[in-house]
């Protein structure tokens, strides 16, 4: 009986000298993140084109001289990509003053009112041999509509200056879609300037250090 009270004195004991002492606690290793790589857009060796169908039978090409943007990813096929691009409307471009004044009034882009153009990507899906789909957010004026580019990668090409990486992005877009609204028609009943417009962007990126 005496051994009996002992060892439960003694478990008892033991039971208050553990709750002064320091607990272990379960630790959880959280997954190991990787460094986003980042790439800015090279403005020298970079475009926005843009060609539409004039009277119907020719095309008419322009440009846009100040545009900016980014590319963000993790993973090394750029699926996660993150793309952000901005367009600077004022500097259109069409080698013909009057015709470039006429783009920025409200017949068209309104520059005034809506000096910039936003692009914010949304999905950038490989696929295959260094062709992508993006999808995104396209606002020109107060518009917002999803459009899908089909990309080409150029690679990544290494130098003294750093690595520099080459995109080509293509789409066509219905400019009425965005109240770009001017309409006239030809005698023969088409339009002076057509509602299709095809957009390419040819990119140069830098490797941001």
């Amino acid at each position: 009986m005496k051994q009996l009270l002992f060892v439960l004195m003694a478990g008892a004991g033991i039971a208050t000298l553990s709750a002064f002492l320091p607990q272990q606690k379960n630790t959880v290793v959280a997954p190991a993140t990787q460094t986003p790589t980042k790439w800015v857009l090279d403005k020298s060796h970079s475009n926005l084109k843009f060609t539409v169908t004039h009277m119907v039978v020719s095309e008419t090409e322009g440009s846009f001289k100040i545009f900016d943007g980014s590319i963000e990813h993790t993973k090394a096929d750029l699926s996660d990509a993150k793309i952000n691009f901005s367009v600077d409307i004022n500097s259109i471009n069409t080698d013909n003053e009057n015709r470039d004044k006429h783009l920025k009034s409200d017949d068209f882009f309104n520059a005034e009112k809506f000096p910039t153009a936003t692009f914010v990507g949304k999905s950038f899906k490989p696929l295959g041999n260094n062709k992508y789909e993006l999808v995104g957010d396209l606002t020109i004026r107060d518009v917002t509509k999803s459009v899908k580019f089909d990309v080409k990668f150029g690679g990544v090409a290494t130098s003294t200056r750093g690595d520099k990486a080459g995109f080509k992005a293509t789409t066509t877009i219905n400019r009425f879609d965005y109240n770009l609204k001017w309409d006239r028609a030809t005698e023969a009943g088409g339009l002076v300037v057509g509602k299709e417009v095809e957009v390419t962007v040819l990119l140069e990126m830098n490797k941001a250090k």
